[in-house]
């Protein structure tokens, strides 16, 4: 059974914690334990080749996970000599969570619900009231704090959507900020929350900024 848009109603999920994958972004994998190397197997098998990867929620024994998360589609893999595969996921579209499916394999699968994000399968987004100029300096103060270190000239050319969605998968921020940046509803908002967590960052945390 599918959903709208030949997306399935059940997907396997890879659960990492502080991994976060967006729409039309990509995200590379190193897949080396053997219940997730059955996974990929698995999904190589089926025409959609997708993944739902979401986040533990902490703290929580059993580990519990996110309500939401995002599917991405294999669309890269290769073997190392070891027997471990790099592969890339190109993010869909997010998810809701709606149960946990049991079966027979080793790893995590569940219904889901992608009706909340149709806007995901879309083409990029497109931030209106974006202050690149105020962002990018806010951005440098960022990464001179967390000593980073980053090509300036491609992030200055990078369009909307790629600039804050790379950002918002690789600045080191804890879990739970990774999911909120996830559950943004829109780009704009995405944005904004990147903005808040750099300030944030860069007053050492001393100063309480989320609204």
């Amino acid at each position: 059974m599918t959903l709208r848009g030949d997306l399935p109603q059940k997907i396997p999920l890879f659960p990492l914690p502080g991994a976060l994958l967006l729409p039309r972004a990509r995200l590379p994998l190193q897949i080396f334990e053997p219940r997730y190397l059955a996974m990929l197997e698995d999904v190589l098998k089926r025409p959609d080749r997708l993944i739902g990867m979401i986040q533990p929620r902490p703290g929580e024994a059993p580990p519990a996970l996110c309500a939401v998360g995002c599917a991405g589609r294999v669309t890269a893999f290769s073997e190392t000599d070891d027997g471990r595969y790099m592969i890339t996921l190109t993010g869909v579209s997010r998810f809701r969570l709606v149960r946990q499916v049991s079966g027979f394999t080793p790893y995590l699968a569940a219904e889901v619900s992608w009706d909340e994000f149709e806007r995901d399968r879309g083409g990029p987004e497109q931030d209106p009231g974006f202050d690149r100029e105020a962002f990018l300096a806010l951005l440098s103060r960022y990464f001179v704090s967390e000593q980073l270190a980053t090509d300036w000239n491609s992030l200055k050319e990078a369009e909307d959507e790629l600039l804050i969605n790379s950002l918002s998968m690789l600045c080191p921020f804890e879990p739970e900020d990774k999911q909120a940046l996830l559950e943004a509803p829109t780009l704009a908002d995405r944005r904004k929350t990147l903005t808040t967590l750099m300030d944030f960052a860069v007053r050492g945390g001393g100063e309480e900024v989320l609204q």
